[in-house]
């Protein structure tokens, strides 16, 4: 994911995806939130959103990937109903992820001519900090309400 993403912003993906799970784990139970399996999740999220919108570019490989991370995904929730293990915040990161991919992640296209094909990202930094933005503050108002309900 960082080749695709660019090292900041896999970075901002993974600090928001860890975010969205632990505020998540926060609201949604009492169990403690430990570990990195939000963020994990949230880039697992990512993963299936960005083999979902470049499919175009990547063929049956991305449709393969895409099978591959939703089998991923429900196992581990699966595992996750096991006791003493925090399921919201996975859930939470996972949707984290996907908010962040969806509105920002790369999007490939291809250009050039059949002597000089390459890959270009649609996509813009500026398009991946807002979607990072907006899910820090939907996440983060879900905190500030839980926070002040109390």
């Amino acid at each position: 994911m960082e080749r695709f993403y660019g090292s900041w912003q896999f970075l901002l993906l993974y600090l928001a995806s860890g975010f969205g799970g632990v505020v998540a784990s926060f609201a949604l139970t009492e169990a403690p939130s430990v570990g990195a399996s939000t963020a994990i999740f949230g880039l697992l999220g990512a993963y299936g959103i960005f083999a979902y919108m470049n499919q175009k570019v990547f063929g049956e490989r991305a449709r393969r990937s895409l099978k591959s991370v939703v089998q991923i995904a429900a196992i581990n929730l699966l595992i996750g109903m096991t006791p003493g293990i925090d399921n919201w915040g996975h859930v939470g990161g996972l949707v984290a992820g996907v908010i962040v991919a969806w509105f920002g992640g790369p999007q490939f296209d291809i250009a050039g001519d059949v002597f000089s094909l390459e890959t270009r990202n649609l996509r813009t930094d500026d398009q991946l900090l807002w979607a990072v933005l907006i899910t820090l503050l939907v996440f983060g108002g879900i905190a500030g309400y839980l926070i002040f309900l109390n």
